[in-house]
């Protein structure tokens, strides 16, 4: 028998796993639906260093609840199997989207080696957060329609034709997860094909009470990073479109014709 996965409507009450997005750390951002499975959890497994545990606020006092931030991979997916082949539904949390740096993936192996069931609901990630909070649009009509989200290579590393320098040659946005503790070696890939005043800016925790803004160009971001003292828990963006100035887009155009609006001269 395969593991079976569930769509995120599914309304199935086998017991499983559900990979769950809690957002990006203000629980008013938390998905309904993730709320819902809160308010109703059995088991909760949760990534401890990044899930604000205001989240938990309408847990039921009968649920179990355990911070994953000290298990290995197969201490926290044996946590799981075991609780869903006692009959419960685990819900295991994860920052943001659990689609994006969530290592989902890797636990979904193990699931289906142990025939559980499972299923994954999305959540406002980090990035979308971060974009709100510098007030930008990321793909502004006029210098990019494309976004690029990566990582410098470090203790996981990246495959060669995914390399900062490579990607920066698009001059498209881009936002980088897990690399401000290395802002030198970003900012020095980045002008390779970036102008010296490239608009970089710096997002650390948002949607956290403590979130903060800091913006620059790619050669100014890096000391005003380490001047803050900030070296995890950010995101860092460049771009033209944090600028704020572009062409306006064709969808308001007046003389634009869609499928519902008639366009005019």
């Amino acid at each position: 028998m395969t593991a079976i996965t569930h769509s995120p409507t599914s309304t199935n009450n086998q017991p499983r796993v559900i990979f769950a997005g809690a957002g990006p750390g203000d629980p008013e951002l938390l998905p309904l639906k993730t709320h819902r499975l809160i308010t109703q959890a059995q088991a909760i497994l949760y990534a401890g260093s990044l899930v604000n545990p205001a989240v938990f606020e309408h847990c039921p006092p009968t649920a179990e609840v355990a911070d994953s931030a000290s298990m290995d991979l197969k201490t926290l997916c044996d946590w799981m199997i075991t609780r869903v082949q006692a009959g419960k539904t685990v819900l295991r949390l994860h920052t943001g989207d659990p689609s994006l740096y969530g290592a989902i993936a890797e636990q979904i192996r193990h699931l289906k080696a142990a025939n559980v069931a499972y299923e994954v609901i999305p959540g406002i990630s980090s990035f979308l957060a971060g974009a709100a909070l510098l007030g930008t649009e990321l793909t502004l009509p006029g210098f990019t329609q494309t976004v690029i989200l990566t990582r410098m290579s470090g203790r996981t590393p990246v495959p060669e034709k995914e390399a900062l320098e490579k990607l920066a040659a698009h001059q498209a946005t881009l936002v980088l997860f897990l690399s401000t503790g290395m802002v030198d070696k970003v900012a020095e890939a980045c002008l390779t094909a970036y102008p010296p005043e490239t608009p970089a800016a710096l997002v650390y925790r948002a949607g956290w009470p403590d979130q903060q803004v800091i913006r620059g160009t790619l050669t100014t971001l890096p000391h005003q990073v380490k001047k803050a003292g900030i070296n995890r828990t950010a995101l860092i963006y460049i771009g033209h479109c944090l600028q704020g100035e572009g062409d306006d887009s064709l969808l308001y155009h007046a003389a634009f014709s869609h499928g519902y609006r008639e366009g005019h001269q």
